[in-house]
């Protein structure tokens, strides 16, 4: 049996990478180096403190539908009960709060969230043809 130029090429390289392959799996891998500590003056001793570390918890936003004359209230009401997790009369009491005083929150989220529940709000207007607005903003 002869190899051809390419058959022996192959088994060239693939010798040449086993033995790489071999050399970096057989290498004796060091300690790293242990810091420098000075020895504490006059017997003392050395204390580390540990700080805690306080976290703040993340901004909050609220989620405001607008007031339009164009959109249903019941659909409202739908919206609200299906995006917010509410039962049909906190969606009414909500919805009337918009119809009254031009705006209403819906819930308080974290930022992401309440960007979610806005498109998702937007999106089910839009798709329903009607022209329901919805806000986040930032509670302070």
């Amino acid at each position: 049996m002869s190899l051809n130029g390419h058959q022996f090429t192959c088994m060239t390289q693939c010798a040449t990478a086993l033995v790489r392959m071999k050399f970096m799996a057989t290498k004796i891998p060091q300690k790293p180096s242990a810091p420098k500590v000075q020895p504490p003056e006059e017997g003392g001793s050395v204390v580390l403190e540990r700080r805690t570390q306080k976290t703040k918890p993340p901004q909050m936003y609220q989620v405001v539908m607008l007031n339009d004359d164009y959109t249903p209230m019941e659909f409202v009401v739908v919206v609200i009960q299906e995006f917010f997790s509410k039962d049909r009369e906190t969606a009414t009491q909500i919805m009337l709060k918009i119809h009254l005083d031009g705006r209403a929150v819906c819930g308080v989220y974290s930022k992401d969230v309440a960007a979610t529940k806005v498109d998702q709000v937007l999106e089910s207007a839009k798709q329903s043809g009607h022209p329901l607005q919805c806000v986040s903003e930032p509670i302070e």
